[in-house]
């Protein structure tokens, strides 16, 4: 019934009037002449309502208007009457539509032109001073101040009255057209906006609206100034949306402080904090495009390194079924030259064929690791950890006479699979880096993995160290061509822990070298 109640058009056009002529009422019993909130309530609902809503906002204006104009008809005279019976929201609307459609007040749903929305602030505020200036010149009764300062006044109530609520009203807008309300009021407590609102703005307006109020003079005027510093530390922190925030809070800190109704040195305050909103919104403006350039630039660093760790992962995908391509090869190589072999037997003397039978077991071996450098068949039936201790890195340099240790703790099991590609193709990369020289005899591994921030990491370090008399026994080059790393040196181990957002660092010590690196895996858990 309700849903059938609201889809009738002229409710809504009722609801909306009735609602606008509450709101302006309650703010008019707080507004006086040089703290206009309802200029703001004025601005924002022309902003926010769509155009078909306009004639209800008029009416709405026009209600509480007409009862102000005809209560106060014998105390001011019938032409002030008149003049208080146009609604100043009326002479407004033709601003803000023409900021809305020509001058792209909203480039986007989600998006707000700062420059824009003061222009339009700053117009409207000077027509509503027109309006109010001419009726106070048709009054009967003449006020005990001159023109020019009432109509200072005016101006700078309407200015500061937008600058207190439209601000705050098109960022929680925005707000709303990024994410639900639901997920809005989930992530409150996690705003760092809020909390600093919350434990540093308030605080800090607070004790300025005491130190005004407890003391007189210059010492209560400074304190009033220097309201203007927790906005300006909230605009550079937050862009706009802090100033915004900033903005409101110390508009009304000011009027906290005020002893009486148009107090000389409150005045004077407003201006300043007109002038401070209005800056550090251009300001705070700037700083939000170029917070949204920088979040930009890393979303597009993110993709780029999440297609690269993909290109990887496909790369390691390719080398693991060339890897079973060349073991299914080496088998029906064996299996041919076994029955050739086994054919030509009664033609072949026995050394002939013993030798035969050796070489096939050589080229089938060569394939065999061949395959295993590719891609480990440790790693493939029991992972990380036992290729690493088992697979073709330590049997390579146990064959070539270079001793090794393998020392893993921490989750490493834990990482994605990607990661555990990388740190495979990392030790092979680091291992060949340190046996470059041909100064190695002894290799000690290390491999941490761990969790911080929500992201897993894993610490991976290659320490090298000589003894020469083991030295003179290595066998260099069956070590260099068994421990499949590309030999391109450091350029390559930098660009490759890169990609998992990693750094690599080198040092010496002792009689050896330490090469330790550090990856990040790609999945927030």
């Amino acid at each position: 019934m309700l849903t059938r109640i609201w889809g009738n058009i002229w409710f809504r056009q009722l609801a909306v009037a009735a609602g606008y002529a509450v709101s302006y009422l309650l703010l008019r019993e707080i507004s006086f002449s040089h703290w206009v909130l309802f200029a703001g309530l004025r601005l924002c609902t022309l902003m926010l309502m769509p155009y078909r809503y306009w004639p209800a906002l008029l009416l709405g204006e026009l209600l509480p208007l007409s009862y102000i104009s005809f209560s106060c008809l014998e105390q001011y005279g019938w032409m002030w009457s008149g003049v208080m019976l146009v609604p100043p929201i009326g002479l407004a609307m033709p601003i803000v539509r023409f900021c809305r459609e020509q001058r792209r007040l909203f480039p986007s749903r989600s998006i707000t032109s700062i420059n824009v929305l003061l222009l339009c602030s700053l117009l409207v505020s000077v027509v509503w001073t027109v309006a109010d200036t001419t009726a106070l010149l048709v009054a009967t009764v003449k006020p005990q101040y001159d023109f020019r300062t009432a109509a200072g006044w005016y101006f700078l109530g309407s200015y500061i009255g937008i600058l207190t609520i439209v601000p705050l009203a098109l960022a929680v807008r925005e707000e709303l057209a990024n994410r639900p309300l639901r997920q809005i009021l989930t992530g409150i407590s996690e705003s760092r906006l809020v909390l600093e609102t919350v434990s540093l703005l308030l605080p800090a307006l607070a004790l300025l609206v005491w130190l005004a109020s407890g003391v007189a003079g210059d010492a209560s005027q400074a304190a009033r100034m220097a309201m203007f510093l927790p906005v300006a530390w909230l605009s550079l922190r937050h862009g706009w949306r802090g100033a915004a925030v900033g903005g409101t809070a110390a508009s009304i800190a000011v009027i906290l402080t005020m002893p009486v109704v148009r107090d000389h040195e409150t005045v004077q305050a407003q201006v300043f904090i007109a002038f401070t909103i209005t800056t550090m919104l251009m300001l705070g403006a700037r700083i939000a495009v170029l917070h949204q350039r920088e979040e930009r630039e890393r979303m597009d660093s993110r993709l780029a390194l999440a297609m690269a760790q993909r290109n990887v992962y496909l790369g390691e995908l390719q080398l693991r079924q060339t890897s079973y391509a060349l073991e299914q090869m080496s088998g029906a190589i064996q299996a041919s030259y076994t029955q050739l072999l086994g054919r030509l037997r009664c033609l072949l003397p026995g050394t002939d064929e013993r030798t035969y039978y050796r070489q096939a077991a050589v080229a089938q071996h060569q394939i065999y690791r061949l395959a295993d450098s590719l891609y480990p068949l440790s790693w493939r039936d029991r992972g990380l950890p036992a290729a690493l201790r088992e697979g073709s890195i330590p049997r390579a340099l146990d064959e070539g006479g270079i001793v090794y240790w393998c020392d893993i703790q921490g989750d490493v099991e834990q990482l994605s699979t990607s990661v555990h590609m990388a740190l495979y193709r990392l030790a092979s990369e680091a291992i060949a880096l340190a046996c470059a020289k041909r100064n190695v005899s002894k290799v000690r591994m290390r491999l941490r993995g761990g969790r911080s921030g929500g992201r897993r990491w894993a610490v991976l370090c290659v320490d090298s160290d000589v003894d020469y008399e083991r030295l003179a026994r290595v066998r260099w080059d069956d070590i260099q061509s068994a421990l499949g790393g590309s030999g391109m040196g450091l350029g390559a181990l930098k660009d490759r822990a890169g990609i998992f957002e990693g750094k690599v660092h080198v040092r010496a010590h002792g009689t050896g070298n330490r090469i330790s690196l550090m990856l990040f895996d790609p999945e927030i858990a």
